[in-house]
Protein backbone atom coordinates (compact mmCIF):
# COMPACT_ATOMS: atom_id res chain seq x y z
CA UNK A 1 0.00 0.00 0.00
CA UNK A 2 1.22 3.55 -0.77
CA UNK A 3 1.14 6.36 1.53
CA UNK A 4 -2.51 7.61 0.54
CA UNK A 5 -3.58 4.14 0.55
CA UNK A 6 -3.69 3.09 -3.25
CA UNK A 7 -2.90 -0.49 -3.70
CA UNK A 8 1.25 -0.70 -4.18
CA UNK A 9 2.24 -1.44 -8.47
CA UNK A 10 4.92 -4.23 -6.72
CA UNK A 11 8.44 -3.80 -5.74
CA UNK A 12 10.56 -1.52 -7.62
CA UNK A 13 13.62 -3.81 -8.99
CA UNK A 14 17.41 -3.24 -7.06
CA UNK A 15 18.53 0.12 -7.52
CA UNK A 16 15.33 1.67 -8.33
CA UNK A 17 13.37 4.25 -5.53
CA UNK A 18 9.48 4.54 -6.43
CA UNK A 19 7.01 6.81 -4.51
CA UNK A 20 3.37 7.43 -6.01
CA UNK A 21 0.94 9.39 -5.00
CA UNK A 22 -2.96 9.76 -7.01
CA UNK A 23 -3.19 13.71 -7.87
CA UNK A 24 -6.55 15.21 -8.27
CA UNK A 25 -5.65 16.50 -11.80
CA UNK A 26 -5.51 15.12 -15.55
CA UNK A 27 -2.54 13.53 -16.64
CA UNK A 28 -2.45 15.97 -19.57
CA UNK A 29 -2.07 18.99 -17.10
CA UNK A 30 0.76 16.83 -14.84
CA UNK A 31 2.34 15.96 -18.01
CA UNK A 32 2.65 19.24 -18.98
CA UNK A 33 4.36 20.67 -15.88
CA UNK A 34 6.87 17.99 -16.07
CA UNK A 35 7.72 18.62 -20.13
CA UNK A 36 8.41 21.88 -18.97
CA UNK A 37 12.10 22.42 -17.29
CA UNK A 38 11.30 25.96 -16.19
CA UNK A 39 8.58 24.71 -13.66
CA UNK A 40 10.74 21.86 -12.05
CA UNK A 41 12.01 24.51 -9.60
CA UNK A 42 8.08 25.05 -8.40
CA UNK A 43 7.70 21.11 -7.85
CA UNK A 44 11.68 19.82 -6.61
CA UNK A 45 11.15 18.37 -2.71
CA UNK A 46 15.00 18.15 -2.18
CA UNK A 47 15.58 22.10 -2.43
CA UNK A 48 18.74 21.70 -4.97
CA UNK A 49 16.85 22.80 -8.27
CA UNK A 50 17.23 26.39 -8.83
CA UNK A 51 16.14 27.51 -12.28
CA UNK A 52 17.02 26.35 -15.89
CA UNK A 53 20.14 26.84 -17.27
CA UNK A 54 20.85 28.69 -20.31
CA UNK A 55 18.09 28.55 -23.09
CA UNK A 56 15.58 25.36 -22.59
CA UNK A 57 13.78 24.10 -25.01
CA UNK A 58 9.90 25.54 -24.46
CA UNK A 59 8.72 21.52 -23.69
CA UNK A 60 10.52 18.91 -23.67
CA UNK A 61 10.52 15.47 -26.30
CA UNK A 62 12.92 12.43 -26.47
CA UNK A 63 16.31 13.40 -27.31
CA UNK A 64 15.50 17.19 -25.85
CA UNK A 65 18.50 18.46 -23.85
CA UNK A 66 18.32 21.00 -20.78
CA UNK A 67 20.15 22.27 -18.15
CA UNK A 68 19.45 23.10 -14.54
CA UNK A 69 21.07 24.99 -12.01
CA UNK A 70 21.40 23.21 -8.78
CA UNK A 71 22.68 23.97 -5.32
CA UNK A 72 23.88 21.15 -2.77
CA UNK A 73 26.00 23.06 -0.09
CA UNK A 74 27.82 24.80 -3.52
CA UNK A 75 26.12 25.66 -6.71
CA UNK A 76 26.38 23.44 -10.04
CA UNK A 77 25.09 23.12 -13.22
CA UNK A 78 23.41 19.75 -14.48
CA UNK A 79 23.15 19.11 -18.06
CA UNK A 80 20.08 16.49 -18.94
CA UNK A 81 19.12 14.53 -22.19
CA UNK A 82 14.93 13.00 -21.96
CA UNK A 83 15.58 9.00 -23.06
CA UNK A 84 12.26 7.84 -22.55
CA UNK A 85 8.86 10.20 -24.04
CA UNK A 86 5.28 9.26 -24.09
CA UNK A 87 3.14 12.19 -23.96
CA UNK A 88 0.93 12.38 -21.65
CA UNK A 89 2.40 9.07 -19.53
CA UNK A 90 5.99 8.66 -19.11
CA UNK A 91 8.79 10.93 -19.21
CA UNK A 92 12.58 9.87 -18.30
CA UNK A 93 15.70 12.40 -18.39
CA UNK A 94 19.24 11.65 -16.74
CA UNK A 95 22.46 13.47 -17.12
CA UNK A 96 26.10 12.20 -16.95
CA UNK A 97 26.25 9.71 -14.50
CA UNK A 98 23.47 7.58 -16.12
CA UNK A 99 20.96 7.43 -13.57
CA UNK A 100 17.75 8.34 -14.85
CA UNK A 101 14.52 10.53 -13.40
CA UNK A 102 11.06 9.02 -14.73
CA UNK A 103 7.20 9.87 -14.08
CA UNK A 104 5.17 7.51 -15.01
CA UNK A 105 1.23 9.22 -15.18
CA UNK A 106 -1.95 6.92 -15.31
CA UNK A 107 -5.20 8.07 -15.25
CA UNK A 108 -7.24 6.82 -12.46
CA UNK A 109 -10.82 7.34 -10.80
CA UNK A 110 -10.26 10.23 -8.74
CA UNK A 111 -7.31 11.81 -10.88
CA UNK A 112 -4.42 10.63 -11.80
CA UNK A 113 -1.29 8.22 -10.20
CA UNK A 114 1.91 9.71 -10.37
CA UNK A 115 4.75 7.46 -10.23
CA UNK A 116 8.41 9.06 -9.70
CA UNK A 117 10.91 6.64 -9.90
CA UNK A 118 14.77 7.56 -9.07
CA UNK A 119 16.68 4.57 -11.56
CA UNK A 120 20.09 4.20 -10.53
CA UNK A 121 20.87 0.74 -12.43
CA UNK A 122 22.78 2.59 -15.20
CA UNK A 123 24.77 4.33 -12.47
CA UNK A 124 28.53 5.16 -13.76
CA UNK A 125 29.40 5.28 -9.78
CA UNK A 126 26.17 3.46 -7.64
CA UNK A 127 29.04 3.37 -5.05
CA UNK A 128 29.00 6.70 -4.61
CA UNK A 129 25.49 7.19 -4.62
CA UNK A 130 25.37 4.38 -1.58
CA UNK A 131 27.84 6.26 0.28
CA UNK A 132 26.07 9.40 0.32
CA UNK A 133 22.63 7.36 1.05
CA UNK A 134 21.33 9.23 -2.01
CA UNK A 135 18.36 6.39 -2.56
CA UNK A 136 17.43 6.67 0.75
CA UNK A 137 17.60 10.84 0.71
CA UNK A 138 15.83 11.05 -3.07
CA UNK A 139 13.30 8.62 -1.60
CA UNK A 140 11.96 11.54 0.85
CA UNK A 141 12.49 14.15 -1.69
CA UNK A 142 10.42 12.46 -4.21
CA UNK A 143 7.73 12.22 -1.94
CA UNK A 144 7.99 16.17 -1.19
CA UNK A 145 8.29 16.36 -4.96
CA UNK A 146 4.84 14.64 -5.61
CA UNK A 147 3.16 16.64 -2.59
CA UNK A 148 4.95 20.07 -4.66
CA UNK A 149 3.45 18.61 -7.83
CA UNK A 150 -0.16 18.18 -6.47
CA UNK A 151 -0.10 21.62 -4.67
CA UNK A 152 1.26 23.25 -8.11
CA UNK A 153 -1.34 21.48 -10.57
CA UNK A 154 -4.28 20.43 -8.46
CA UNK A 155 -7.75 22.25 -8.62
CA UNK A 156 -7.78 24.37 -5.07
CA UNK A 157 -10.37 22.79 -2.66
CA UNK A 158 -9.59 19.26 -3.89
Amino acid sequence: MTADGTPDQGAPPARVVRVERVIPADAATIFDVLADPRQHRDIDGSGSVRDTSGTPPERLALGSRFGMSMRLGVPYLIHNEVVEFEEGRRIAWRHYGHHVWRYTLEPVPGGTRVTEEFDWRSSRAPWVLELIKAPEKNAVAMERTLERLEDHVAPPGT
